[in-house]
């Protein structure tokens, strides 16, 4: 990530935009021997109002300080739209900085003591994916959200996470995308080159996405995934900003048909979980004199005490 990311940043995604633009979409007639992707370089150049040449000197990172209206001109050519268009105002206007101080991803203690009240599945993820923290409501849902667990990582590589989701193709989509946002110009924070590096070795369909530059804000929103027991469920999102991580809150329309299913999801984990304390052997260090289990409220440390996971600092996208 570091070469593509650090050498020529604004020219990689000028030619990656570029060949997602279509001539017919650009207002260009059909034909000729076209023998790449998308706009030509001197397409791009005679639509945006600026010199072959100077934009060819864009592309090769030989001028990397493009006046606000050649961007503009640019932005509207390639058919961005306002979170791409910021993106590349961005690139343009980035300069040399001092490396960042690392800083590890911390889960505050009010966020685990909250975890513990919301009866809807809610989990604590960093700017990776990681998932830092979660309640028993979001285990239940999708296993994949216990902590230490990467949720970009399980969406590429993991089947069961690929059946999870209705719409796979969009949410690997959308994942890359906003990881890309969210990586913005902190290309040598360690977690990042670490996963964007083991992710390029093992999915092809992260290299075809990644290749592509998209950016995108991943935020609220619907969502309709597949339980193995549940069934189909249409669960609205919310990320919520807390301090360095977001709190991810998952729920469905009141009374509706999945909010049905999540009640019924949530008996059935509380008797499972029940059960599982019952059978624990008595010199169990997770059993108390009451036979409750102290661990059984949120995952990850237990309440009161502030998780701190190591991944590389900076606030979520």
């Amino acid at each position: 990530m570091k070469d593509e990311e650090s050498g020529n940043r604004l020219g990689s995604y000028l030619r990656a935009r570029r060949e997602l633009v279509s001539p017919a979409q650009a207002g260009i007639p059909p034909g000729g021997n076209r023998r790449v992707p998308g706009l030509r370089r001197e397409e791009v150049a005679l639509l945006a109002g600026i010199s072959p040449d100077y934009y060819l000197r864009l592309e090769r990172g030989r001028d990397s300080n493009p006046s606000p209206q050649v961007l503009e001109s640019l932005a509207r050519v390639l058919r961005l739209d306002d979170i791409e268009r910021t993106y590349l105002l961005g690139l343009a206007s980035a300069r040399p900085r001092a490396p960042r101080r690392k800083r590890p991803e911390h889960v505050p203690t009010r966020v685990h003591e909250l975890l513990t009240h919301l009866q809807v599945p809610a989990f604590v993820e960093g700017r990776a994916f990681d998932v830092l923290a979660s309640n028993p409501m979001a285990v239940a849902l999708n296993p994949r959200l216990r902590p230490g667990q990467n949720r970009l990582r399980s969406l590429l590589l993991d089947p069961e996470e690929q059946a999870f989701h209705q719409d796979w193709a969009k949410a690997t989509a959308d994942f890359v995308a906003a990881l890309r946002a969210t990586v913005g110009d902190d290309t040598d924070n360690p977690r990042f080159v670490e996963l964007v590096g083991e992710l390029a070795l093992s999915s092809q369909r992260f290299r075809t996405l990644w290749a592509r530059h998209d950016v995108r804000s991943l935020d609220g929103g619907t969502t309709t995934v597949h339980h193995p027991v549940a069934g189909e469920l249409r669960l609205n999102r919310d990320k919520l900003p807390i301090d360095d991580v977001l709190l991810v809150v998952y729920y469905p329309d009141k009374d509706s048909d999945s909010d049905e299913k999540l009640r019924l999801l949530a008996a059935l984990s509380h008797t499972e979980s029940a059960g599982t304390a019952h059978h624990r052997p008595a010199d169990d260090p997770r059993v108390d004199l009451d036979g409750q289990d102290p661990l059984g409220t949120v995952e990850g440390p237990a309440a009161g005490e502030e998780e701190t996971v190591d991944r590389g600092g900076g606030a979520p996208a």
